[in-house]
């Protein structure tokens, strides 16, 4: 993966050929992808933050790919119920059990939709900073490509995973492998996806992960008995995103016109 900066090219020196499809082609900018290692959220958050405002004032930035993993953290959405903050299995009020009181590690309130989740050292993190102008602004075609880059990353490992109705994330059978939560600025993507490698599970027992009673959390090493690093994991799923990112892209013929905020 390349951390440096990507090579730029202006809009405005870009000219439209004959070709409509090979013109529009030329407008759309690569996906840049950087691993970043083990980051505690804070700064990561920072980190989308500053590449969402870029995005969203020049057009012509790359899309970003961030992959890397958290110092333990738990997360929850933009959202009123907070009753997936309870410990599982407990008694709990809309504003959670005890709060985050009881959680063993921090908690963030952050723009992404869902419930509570965890992360934490052995698992990917994905953060996709996408201009989803250039894709039709289309967040459930979003949310299905990411669905999509996961499942085929498993199988390439030997692990059958799928979808199921209504539940946003990843499955293997019944047990969750990863769960997908977006938020949008200015229809510029940001958070994404976490997808368990290895590692420590307990953590998800603090909470009810993303709002779903009785879940059972999984991992590609507890479902095929081999040790995995989130590093080779990383560069698997990137050459996958590279490949993949054409299907999510819409072919437009016309130069970029800005769209409201989302």
């Amino acid at each position: 993966m390349n951390g440096e900066a990507s090579s730029r090219e202006s809009l405005a020196r870009i000219h439209l050929s004959e070709d409509p499809m090979k013109a529009s082609q030329e407008l759309r900018p690569p996906l840049n992808v950087r691993w970043v290692g083990r980051i505690e959220f804070a700064r990561a958050l920072v980190l989308q933050e500053e590449l969402v405002a870029e995005k969203y004032n020049d057009p012509s930035f790359d899309d970003q790919l961030l992959l890397l993993e958290h110092e333990p953290v738990y997360t929850i959405g933009r959202t009123p119920d907070r009753s997936s903050l309870s410990a599982r299995g407990s008694q709990s009020t809309p504003d959670g059990e005890l709060g985050s009181v009881h959680l063993p590690h921090p908690l963030f309130s952050i723009n992404r939709g869902g419930q509570a989740t965890y992360h934490g050292p052995g698992q990917l993190m994905g953060y996709p900073i996408i201009d989803l102008r250039r894709c039709g602004q289309d967040l459930h075609k979003y949310l299905r490509w990411l669905e999509q880059l996961l499942i085929d990353l498993l199988a390439k490992h030997d692990i059958v995973a799928l979808r199921r109705k209504s539940l946003t994330g990843v499955w293997v059978e019944n047990r969750k492998i990863a769960s997908i939560g977006v938020g949008v600025r200015h229809w510029i993507s940001m958070h994404g996806f976490a997808l368990n490698v290895s590692g420590d599970l307990s953590p998800f027992d603090h909470i009810v992960p993303c709002g779903i009673t009785d879940v059972t959390i999984t991992s590609m090493e507890k479902e095929t008995k081999r040790a995995f690093t989130v590093a080779e994991v990383a560069q698997a799923i990137e050459m996958l995103a590279r490949r993949s990112l054409s299907d999510l892209r819409i072919i437009t013929p016309v130069n970029f016109v800005s769209s409201p905020s989302l």
